[in-house]
């Protein structure tokens, strides 16, 4: 038998969709704990997707120290932004008439033969993982999500075709209690990845790094605090000079706290434009700062070198810190962030929400604090916020949101959750009664009634 007909004949085919190594990392934690089958039950393809705008100039995911263990689960990998060359990831679909012939030309060029495919992917609603499920549509689909976004609600509506393929939500347990509002319209139920099989993953990660010179010389320097930068000014929502004074105050409010030797550690997809500023406040502030660029998860530096503060806006990695690491954790900055995320229903919201409101704030002298599950308060917020965002995907959360804002109505600190504009077209307390939606609703009640 040739190496192409035995490739061929395995009973099925699963394609696992990634594009960051956190997401690898959960794809190799659920694997692990038989979330996928047990060995050999498939052909386990890994299909790569840079999805920069940019992906010649950004970081490649293949270049990440611990992502050759990741890779070795799978029995082959495959780089999508090859696959479809020139187009880019992002961007790039099939047409509705030539998606057979799209799967013919991958079925052959992957050597899948005729094997049926599963499909396991991030972030259905929008490329790549939306083309794939085009190309091959009689696949089933499950999808995983890598971070926090798994709490917020479906970007848009996804067509009938492909959610009534989606199997399984699976997900990390970051906020133990919350349930994710990813996919529910669509009766997709999640699945947690157990904690231990995550935590093992990332242990083997941080191995892969033993010798790197820049991490041995992050850990010399005996840090204490750990400032994890994002790329909110590559989306938009902050310019660079912004975003980089937002470093600068994480920066002072570690050494306010009493730490004198701290790590920042930018984005892996961040632009590389750090320049003197940060470090010319680590000066005035007597901080010993040490900046670990390199090609690393923020997670291999809390397995090396166990910080006692790891502090940040509203990164998924602050919140990792604490679950898996018990590491205390505090935010900075996100009531600039809140003030300044358009639209409404950007993807961020429910991000910036949950740490906002369970993470205490740096700057006002809270102390650092490991959450756990948060505040009661937590999950009908969460849910309040992602009817505000979606609600025409969530009908059945009109009600319970209407009681959330009432029995809260007055209060400053919920209040800056919700947009006034939002809530009075949407015909909730908060917003003008009087305001546009005000009419439609009265209109829509007397309607259901029989009066109107």
């Amino acid at each position: 038998m040739t190496a192409t007909t035995a490739k061929s004949a395995r009973a099925r085919i699963q394609i696992f969709e990634v594009s960051t190594l956190y997401g690898a990392a959960t794809l190799a934690a659920a694997i692990d704990a038989g979330r996928f089958g047990a060995p050999g039950h498939a052909r386990r393809i890994l299909l790569v997707s840079n999805n920069a705008a940019i992906p010649e100039t950004s970081l490649r995911l293949e270049t990440m120290t611990g992502y050759d263990r990741i890779a070795s689960r799978f029995d082959e990998v495959i780089d999508w932004n090859e696959a479809i060359h020139p187009h880019h990831p992002a961007t790039w679909a099939p047409r509705p008439e030539e998606s057979p012939l799209w799967q013919r030309v991958f079925r052959t060029a992957w050597e899948l033969g005729t094997a049926p495919v599963e499909l396991i992917v991030e972030s259905i609603q929008v490329n790549p993982a939306k083309a794939l499920a085009a190309v091959f549509a009689e696949s089933t689909v499950d999808v995983y999500a890598d971070g926090l976004m798994s709490y917020g609600p479906t970007r848009e509506e996804l067509p009938q075709s492909i959610a009534c393929r989606i199997g399984r939500l699976l997900h990390l347990d970051l906020v133990p209690g919350l349930r994710p509002l990813l996919l529910s319209e669509y009766g997709v139920e999640p699945e947690l990845v157990p904690d231990e099989a995550f935590r093992r993953v990332l242990s083997e990660i941080a191995e892969a790094a033993e010798g790197d010179r820049q991490v041995t010389a992050a850990v010399e320097a005996g840090p204490t605090a750990l400032l994890l930068g994002q790329y909110l000014a590559s989306l938009g929502i902050l310019t660079a000079d912004e975003e980089e004074d937002l470093h600068i105050r994480m920066l002072r409010g570690a050494a306010a706290a009493g730490h004198t030797s701290v790590i920042f550690k930018p984005h892996p997809t961040a632009p590389a434009r750090y320049g003197t500023a940060l470090n010319e406040a680590a000066d005035a502030a007597g901080v010993r700062l040490t900046v670990l660029d390199g090609p690393l998860l923020a997670e291999t530096f809390y397995e090396r070198c166990r910080p006692t503060l790891v502090v940040g806006c509203f990164s998924t990695a602050m919140v990792t810190a604490s679950v898996y690491y018990g590491v205390p954790v505090a935010r900075v900055g996100t009531d600039t962030v809140l003030a300044r995320l358009t639209p409404y229903e950007n993807s961020n919201r429910v991000p910036l929400t949950v740490v906002d409101h369970i993470v205490p704030d740096l700057e006002t002298g809270a102390g650092p604090a490991v959450p756990g599950a948060g505040p009661e308060t937590l999950t009908p917020l969460v849910r309040a916020v992602g009817f505000c965002m979606q609600s025409r995907l969530h009908p059945l959360l009109r009600d319970e949101t209407a009681a959330f804002l009432e029995r809260h109505r007055g209060n400053a600190d919920m209040a800056r959750y919700f947009d006034a504009e939002r809530l009075t077209k949407l015909g909730l307390p908060g917003g003008d009664p009087a305001g546009p939606a005000g009419g439609s609703r009265l209109r829509r009640t007397l309607t259901r009634s029989g009066r109107g």
